[in-house]
């Protein structure tokens, strides 16, 4: 070996040595093609979507429509208006739902603990139209609900005309509108979340299983939601956590009960391996005492109405920087919620992700002389700059 040809190859060493800390964090593949119409993933902690195919591209989602009457029944839970142990009359409508059936009859009283879990796991039609009729009055006013609830979590492609996902022309959604929807489920409320973890239910003598397969490969998935009919093909909202990363996946359009499993596992490895979160701070966190002038008291609390969080390629969280910025002159009044400032988290001069800064409490104005006083020191503040 002559010695440039040594020296080529020391070289060469050298630099596939240094090359992971260089370039490997950086380097991400494309993601894998999967073998439906369309599909997202998504970081659950900052709603950073990673994956997009076809994402806004309205289908029928099926029985992924009962994550929606689902929500509504834990929102109207948490507000007070329903009861876990509200017994709920079961109609004729609801007896004589055709497809996935929790095996409710005409006429008996169900809690609405067991109709939840029986949309849940067993993908009851049944269940969904007697529960959305004990919500709402009749199936089309729920279906009212469900739609004000999409246009408020900003599921721009969503309309929903029934509580199960039952065919209609007019029914349909998208694989990332069912992402935002199933963020909201995860942390909405965390014990009602449990439930879709469940592997069965046993409900009237009959034990049916939870139609999500990756709750039995990967113990990490906790969630959400299978549906199938024969025009919207077999779908998928799957959620998983490893290593405190928690990443949403859903699948529209695969062509049988494994694929849909399949093509979603391999997203959601591919978002484990490649991504990695954190968050930056908590909703509610006091960030900073900001300034206040004209007021009763000299400072408001300053935080966040979320968290702060970002997901980016695996080995760059370590580079992301923050930076707050309040605003110069907060002046009183001050109502609970006002917008103050502004945090962002850097890489390098980019910001990848931002938010409003607002004031956690609320600050009244101060009396004559105060008011007065800081009158006086705006004047020369802005005088001199």
């Amino acid at each position: 070996m002559t010695s440039l040809h040594f020296l080529q190859r020391l070289a060469l060493f050298f630099c596939f040595l240094i090359a992971p800390a260089a370039w490997g964090a950086a380097i991400i593949p494309p993601p894998p093609e999967l073998g439906a119409k369309s599909w997202v993933l998504m970081d659950a902690a900052s709603g950073n979507v990673l994956v997009n195919h076809e994402g806004d591209l309205r289908l029928p989602p099926a029985s992924l429509t009962k994550l929606m009457t689902a929500y509504i029944a834990t929102l109207e839970i948490d507000r007070g208006q329903l009861h876990e142990d509200d017994m709920v009359t079961i109609s004729e409508k609801a007896w004589r739902m055709g497809g996935s059936k929790m095996f409710v009859k005409v006429g008996n009283q169900v809690s609405v603990n067991d109709l939840f879990h029986g949309i849940i796991i067993q993908s009851g039609n049944d269940a969904s139209v007697a529960l959305a009729e004990h919500i709402a009055g009749d199936e089309d006013a729920f279906a009212a609900l469900m739609n004000g609830q999409a246009k408020q979590l900003g599921m721009a492609n969503s309309h929903f005309m029934n509580a199960t996902g039952w065919p209609d022309e007019a029914h349909y959604s998208s694989a990332l509108d069912m992402a935002k929807l199933a963020r909201a489920i995860i942390y909405a409320d965390p014990a009602h979340y449990a439930i879709y973890a469940q592997k069965e239910f046993l409900w009237n003598g009959i034990k049916q299983p939870n139609r999500n397969l990756l709750l039995w490969r990967d113990d990490g998935v906790d969630g959400l939601k299978t549906g199938h009919t024969e025009e919207a093909g077999y779908c998928m909202v799957a959620s998983a956590q490893r290593d405190g990363e928690r990443l949403i996946a859903v699948v529209f359009g695969t062509d049988s009960e494994a694929a849909r499993a399949n093509e979603t596992a391999k997203l959601l490895g591919y978002g484990f391996r490649f991504f990695e979160s954190k968050v930056f701070h908590k909703k509610g966190e006091v960030l900073a005492d900001a300034p206040v002038w004209k007021g009763a008291a000299r400072t408001v609390k300053a935080g966040l109405t979320a968290d702060l969080a970002v997901s980016v390629a695996k080995g760059e969280l370590a580079t992301l920087t923050t930076q707050l910025v309040l605003n110069p002159e907060v002046i009183a009044p001050v109502k609970q919620g006002d917008v103050i400032g502004k945090i962002a988290v850097y890489a390098g001069d980019k910001v990848v992700q931002q938010a409003d800064v607002v004031a956690l409490d609320a600050v009244e104005e101060g009396g004559f002389f105060r008011r007065i006083w800081d009158s006086i020191r705006l004047f020369f503040r802005g005088l001199f700059g």
